[in-house]
């Protein structure tokens, strides 16, 4: 049998047959070139189509192109009650779970009017998850930015970390990634025997190779020179794109909802709000944003130091102590329309709800996606460019599709 060695046979209708275009052949000039990064997951960090044009290795537009994942979330909770729709939550920015169900439930419970009756003990538990999930994503993040741009051990180093944490919340909820813990009016069970002094021992191991990773990372030459003054931010056009989180901190401006708001038990907390600072190279950078994920690891391990102080002391576990005393049997809120909005690991995740007083389901449940509104700024910072640059610039923001693609 004769195998042809022809591996591509170059065809002037390939471009039209592809996916949908902005450019078409007849925009481009004579040197720019139209290059598909994606929708594969290596630099595009899950199913993410750019369009990026180029003049040589030039980047000189990018459109991005959504729509290959289709989480249909907001359709699925529709047609459901309000407290199956956590499981649904869940699975928006999977690699934040806890953060997710800590913003919607939050909303349900405003709603319902009993978010003052939660016991305390209860409360702490949600924070505590939240940060650890918090830890998690911020190494995930870290981790697969280093991959990004050629640093494989540091990638080795936070997935290590990473999984100490996942064992954790696997040990609380049963699940290891999708966790269904938090729930509204309280939460699925209390912590397990044992689990705040393997949290502590966790917190112990953790400090010094945080440090460790700020030296073999953040301060590597090689990696300062590839992120430094790269993909720079303005504070103003952050601020206009609805662009939160890390990437919003790191252009200078000190927004965080956990201060801002004030919700759970955070006001209660001592933790300060990291921004950049322009170390390095130009506030707002590639190296900023990264440097501010890695400082707020350092927060978050400051916050889960003192909700375990308060839970083995002043909100320790007790006998009569009942996570699902507040779970409400049906919940059906009054006829409102509502908004929530919490701190997640990316950024302002919020949901707006719309009830009509006679059902349990809710009639419009949409998310706000932090990761929707900070991709969108991508264009603008990406143009004029290196093609090597713009993979830095990508991996900087820190977008999970799961959310963006709701």
């Amino acid at each position: 049998m004769h195998l042809s060695t022809v591996q591509y046979t170059y065809d002037p209708r390939h471009l039209e047959a592809s996916e949908p275009t902005k450019y078409k052949p007849e925009d481009l000039t004579e040197e720019q070139m139209l290059i598909n990064i994606g929708p594969q997951h290596p630099s595009t960090h899950g199913v993410l189509r750019f369009e990026v044009i180029t003049d040589g290795e030039v980047v000189v537009d990018v459109v991005p192109h959504l729509g290959y994942l289709h989480r249909c979330f907001e359709k699925h909770a529709e047609s459901m009650p309000f407290n199956q729709v956590i499981p649904y939550v869940d699975r928006l920015d999977y690699v934040g779970a806890m953060n997710n169900e800590h913003a919607y439930v939050m909303g349900v419970e405003r709603m319902l009017g009993i978010e003052n009756d939660i016991p305390k003990r209860t409360e702490y538990i949600r924070v505590l998850m939240a940060e650890l999930n918090r830890l998690a994503s911020h190494f995930v993040a870290i981790g697969t930015y280093g991959l990004d741009i050629g640093a494989v051990t540091p990638f080795l180093w936070m997935m290590r970390d990473r999984e100490h944490i996942l064992r954790m919340l696997e040990w609380v909820s049963g699940a290891r990634m999708l966790y269904n813990y938090i729930w509204v009016g309280g939460l699925f069970y209390d912590l397990p025997v044992g689990f705040e002094e393997r949290c502590k021992e966790f917190v112990t191991y953790l400090k010094p190779k945080l440090v460790e990773t700020r030296g073999l990372l953040l301060n590597n030459k090689i990696y300062v020179e590839r992120t430094a003054n790269v993909g720079v931010l303005s504070r103003d056009l952050a601020i206009n794109y609805g662009v939160t989180g890390p990437m919003l901190r790191a252009s200078g401006l000190r927004f965080d909802l956990r201060r801002i708001d004030g919700y759970s038990v955070y006001p209660e907390l001592d933790f300060e709000i990291p921004v950049g600072e322009g170390t390095v190279g130009t506030v707002g950078d590639c190296w900023d944003r990264t440097w501010v994920r890695y400082r707020e690891c350092e927060e978050s391990v400051k916050i889960i130091e003192q909700c375990l102080e308060m839970l083995t002391k002043e909100h320790k576990r007790t006998r009569d102590y009942d996570p699902r005393a507040m779970v409400p049997k049906k919940i059906r809120p009054q006829a409102q329309d509502f908004y929530v909005r919490a701190e997640n690991p990316k950024g302002e995740l919020g949901f707006y709800f719309r009830a009509d007083g006679r059902n349990d389901v809710p009639v419009r449940c949409k998310a706000r996606s932090c990761c929707f509104s900070n991709l969108s700024v991508v264009p603008e910072i990406s143009r004029g460019v290196l093609i090597a640059d713009f993979i830095a610039i990508v991996g900087s923001v820190d977008f999970v599709l799961g959310e963006v693609d709701r």
